[in-house]
């Protein structure tokens, strides 16, 4: 069976000067970056189908991913794969004293526990302390600046908005949370009313954000929950397609009345099915 050393010595010959792959060659950091958040995406739906024998594949993909990083890296003399490893456990072993307490990986385990709540407002105390270690000057280092540019926007407004709350900017429960999506639903509507297309892009902007917001004071993370929606939505609208290609008829020829009521079947469907009909 091939080893993690393995699969190094092979990202090594693909990107070999002369005798490598043209494909892999040709690669920098930047253009592999769409691969990676695709095969990080792949796992995530490999998880939510259940759907283990695909899930081992695609986390070899999602792996294969930093190993490509590393080899660039390596090759430009930044770091090694193993600095990677390193770096990441004597992370790990730091943000979890109540589990390594003399901050050796295989020191003696502390049999106190600690309460989950305690162990996240230290895990977060620590992520602080780190953030401030790296700056020149900490005063003029903001909480936000760690949260990357890249993640999907739902996940970014969360992280956002998460790193605020520790310092107090936030709502104390979900109800007033809920006034908010009313009033930028509103403010929407204005912009509608005032038939400004710059201002409905800002407000609908505006009532996401606020709505990621209530997903998180109720504990629901919104990445998830919309790609939970995004699901629900193709298995209906894919019945939809199926009722009426059983009757004849196609989606051009139907109202929306039609498509309508096929929908309420669909959700009938999988309220029975779920044995809550």
């Amino acid at each position: 069976m091939y080893k993690l050393d393995d699969l190094l010595h092979l990202m090594a010959r693909l990107r070999d000067p002369q005798n490598g792959c043209p494909w892999d060659l040709k690669q920098s950091y930047a253009t592999i970056v769409p691969y990676t958040l695709e095969e990080a995406y792949e796992v995530a739906d490999a998880i939510e189908r259940g759907d283990f024998d695909h899930l081992r594949e695609e986390l070899g993909d999602l792996l294969f991913q930093v190993v490509y990083y590393a080899q660039l890296a390596r090759e430009e003399g930044r770091f090694e794969f193993d600095a990677v490893v390193d770096g990441i456990t004597r992370k790990l072993v730091r943000r979890h004293p109540h589990v390594f307490p003399d901050g050796d990986l295989y020191g003696e385990p502390d049999p106190a526990k600690l309460e989950e709540a305690a162990v996240k407002q230290r895990w977060e105390e620590l992520k602080a302390e780190e953030r401030a270690a790296k700056a020149a000057e900490p005063v003029q280092l903001s909480l936000l600046d760690d949260v990357p540019a890249a993640l999907p926007a739902l996940s970014r407004a969360a992280k956002l908005q998460k790193r605020a709350s520790q310092v107090g900017f936030d709502w104390a429960d979900a109800l007033p949370v809920v006034d908010k999506v009313r009033e930028e639903l509103d403010e929407v509507l204005e912009a509608m009313a005032n038939d400004d297309e710059q201002a409905q892009a800002e407000e609908v902007g505006d009532l996401l954000f606020v709505v990621v917001n209530l997903a998180r004071k109720l504990k629901v993370d919104p990445e998830t929950a919309l790609r939970a929606a995004n699901g629900k939505f193709e298995r209906r609208f894919r019945y939809i397609e199926t009722a009426l290609r059983e009757q004849g008829r196609n989606l051009e020829g139907c109202s929306l009345d039609d498509m309508d009521e096929l929908w309420g079947e669909a959700k009938r469907a999988e309220k029975n099915s779920l044995g809550c009909g």
